[in-house]
């Protein structure tokens, strides 16, 4: 339970105005410090006063004084810096290497506190705090929805910069990957996201005047093509005697093909149909990314990623397959996904590399012009009563639900926040 006494301690919800050390001694919390998310004491830069002295310096939490010992605080010089230990329980005295004694303040969660808590983590937050959304005040939970809509945006930026130094500044590598994982829809997200880090984008593009090549790659490095299978579709078989020259060529090692999920999806989102789509886009001459920075609206970027396929494809969702004729192409709902997904992250992350503020604006306004996602985690916020009527709202409580429902980090929600801080002074 020290998270939640480091908790208290941060947000000071405890009665200071009448604390003693363990010893007897006056206790003012001047300032509670800085949380320290890394190795050392708990928190940094605090000011305490004890009786008629103020000291500066650290504060550590345990939940019982003796862990002091137990973590073999005593013999490390990083913690002489400490000026209050913290504790639920006073079962031991607690010295600095040089057997200096340290003040210790006995600060107890309340009952309440405690049980709200676990009340809270014991299910899904969505689960345990929905009905006291409608109490919240509108501007709260609006200020809370922006905040973790650049919280989803920042996550997305930093996954693009890693990629950007993976392939040495190449914004279009980097686009390539990020469009292939945003074709995976989700349920075939981590897969596409393997096959593109597996096939360099220059590799296809040394090839791209032939669709079949590009294709052959693809499916190949998918691991969709293994000779022998799909007897008497000579359009499979083209592609596995194309891929088996490529392999050689380029020394490609293909992704396992039990990667791709097809439980429950439409046949129109098979993953060969994406990868045939992600061919057409690589076939038409790969300058995605340039393309998305010079557009001017957002019509203009759904243009970008409007692609039909032809031949083939009309007729098969798999190989060996033959289906009745039908339009493949990528639906305006589906081009709206990929540009929550791949559009707007690219334009913010690029605009907070370059310092075009500009640039990072557009992907606000392009998620506020966006109609919100539809799927399970909208609909039970909007349950719940936090109205989602756009992009950027859908993508903050995705947000929610991911880093702070599922993880059970209501401490760290202001939602959570909220209801806890009512309970914590309660004895």
């Amino acid at each position: 339970m020290e998270k939640l006494m480091q908790y208290v301690w941060q947000h000071r919800l405890f009665d200071s105005s009448k604390l003693t050390t363990v010893d007897g001694r006056r206790l003012r919390i001047i300032d509670v410090g800085r949380l320290n998310t890394d190795s050392g004491p708990d928190f940094f830069n605090a000011k305490i006063g004890v009786d008629d002295c103020v000291w500066a310096g650290n504060v550590e939490i345990h939940r019982r004084a003796s862990d002091w010992r137990r973590h073999n605080h005593h013999l490390d010089p990083a913690y002489d810096s400490v000026v209050l230990h913290v504790v639920e329980v006073a079962d031991a005295q607690v010295c600095r290497t040089n057997g200096e004694a340290i003040p210790t303040l006995v600060l107890s969660c309340s009952p309440t506190f405690r049980a709200d808590y676990e009340a809270l983590v014991a299910h899904s937050a969505s689960q345990s705090c929905a009905r006291y959304i409608g109490d919240f005040d509108p501007v709260v939970l609006a200020d809370w929805v922006s905040s973790l809509a650049i919280e989803r945006l920042q996550a997305k930026a930093q996954r693009l910069y890693d990629w950007l130094e993976l392939y040495r500044g190449s914004w279009e590598e980097v686009c390539y990957i990020s469009l292939a994982r945003s074709l995976g829809f989700g349920i075939n997200g981590d897969a596409f996201e393997r096959l593109a880090r597996s096939l360099p984008l220059l590799f296809m593009q040394k090839h791209a005047d032939s669709l079949p090549q590009v294709e052959a790659f693809l499916f190949g490095q998918a691991g969709l093509l293994v000779e022998g299978e799909c007897a008497g579709d000579d359009y499979y078989a083209r592609l596995t005697s194309e891929y088996a020259f490529l392999r050689n060529k380029f020394g490609l090692t293909p992704i396992n093909r039990d990667s791709w999920k097809f439980f429950r999806l439409r046949p129109a989102n098979f993953p060969h149909r994406r990868i045939a789509l992600l061919a057409q886009y690589i076939h038409r001459g790969f300058n995605l990314f340039s393309r998305i920075c010079e557009a001017t609206d957002i019509e203009e970027l759904r243009s970008i990623f409007k692609a039909e396929l032809t031949g083939y494809w009309t007729t098969h969702y798999l190989f060996g397959h033959t289906s009745p004729e039908s339009p493949a192409v990528l639906g305006e709902g589906a081009v709206d996904i990929v540009l929550i997904n791949t559009v707007a992250p690219l334009l913010y992350a690029c605009g907070l590399r370059t310092g075009n503020e500009a640039m990072a604006d557009r992907a606000m306004v392009l998620l506020e012009s966006l109609r919100p996602e539809k799927n399970s985690i909208v609909r039970r916020f909007a349950e719940m009563g936090i109205g989602v009527t756009n992009a950027l709202e859908s993508q903050a409580v995705i947000q929610l639900n991911n880093a702070y429902c599922q993880a059970h980090k209501c401490l760290y929600c202001r939602i959570g926040h909220k209801l806890l801080s009512r309970s914590a002074m309660k004895r």
